[in-house]
């Protein structure tokens, strides 16, 4: 059986748009049902966090959101890994930790980077890499969220790059590239979260994807 770890932030951990809101349930956050669409080929290891960023510090987090510290540590409590999904870089929009797509690409470049050099370092195999760009931001009236992302404007226009980035680094270090925005929406309670259904989606979306990279 193949092991694949999930790599994300709130939309991973499966929070609720709606502000003080449940966690969506198990089976409805996206590496459940990406899961069960492996047919039991995989297990999917979920490793979401609300707030993290691809490589920058947030100062007013209580745990420590930046992925790239973080992931080594996870590689080697997870191992072995036969693929590893990243899906991050909405947090690093909010102008307070980096407010930049294009930096966001390159924060998703170095957890590339981190990835294959943990593994090769030790003589391991390494897993594949699928880089995820996350869902685009919409219209909200929770004006504490949008403040956070810097306004609405700056969210969206700085959101709707980070595909066209994010596939570029794919290009560049020759992992897999998946964009979450063609199957799933953020919710307009928020702007950011999406609800269940959309949650399902970008589980549903990268069946196809992963089976394929993984000869499923």
């Amino acid at each position: 059986m193949k092991t694949i770890l999930a790599y994300g932030d709130s939309l991973t951990f499966g929070s609720n748009p709606q502000p003080g809101g449940p966690r969506h349930d198990y089976e409805d956050r996206w590496p459940s049902v990406l899961e069960r669409g492996l047919g039991g080929k995989a297990r999917v290891i979920a490793e979401g966090l609300g707030g993290r960023t691809t490589a920058f510090d947030d100062w007013t987090a209580d745990a420590d959101r930046n992925g790239a510290r973080i992931l080594p540590t996870l590689l080697a409590s997870h191992a072995p890994l036969d693929m590893v999904i990243i899906m991050l870089g909405t947090n690093d929009l909010k102008p307070a930790v980096n407010g930049n797509a294009l930096t966001a690409s390159y924060g998703m470049r170095r957890l590339v980077q981190i990835t294959r050099g943990h593994f090769a370092m030790l003589d391991e195999p390494v897993p594949d890499i699928l880089l995820v760009a996350p869902p685009l931001v919409c219209a909200t009236d929770n004006g504490d969220m949008m403040g956070h992302f810097g306004g609405l404007d700056h969210a969206l226009t700085q959101a709707g790059e980070l595909a066209l980035h994010y596939a570029r680094r794919a290009q560049e270090w020759n992992t897999g590239f998946f964009d979450a925005s063609t199957v799933a929406q953020p919710d307009p309670r928020d702007g950011i979260h999406l609800d269940a259904a959309n949650t399902r989606a970008i589980g549903e979306g990268l069946v196809p994807v992963v089976k394929s990279m993984l000869d499923l």
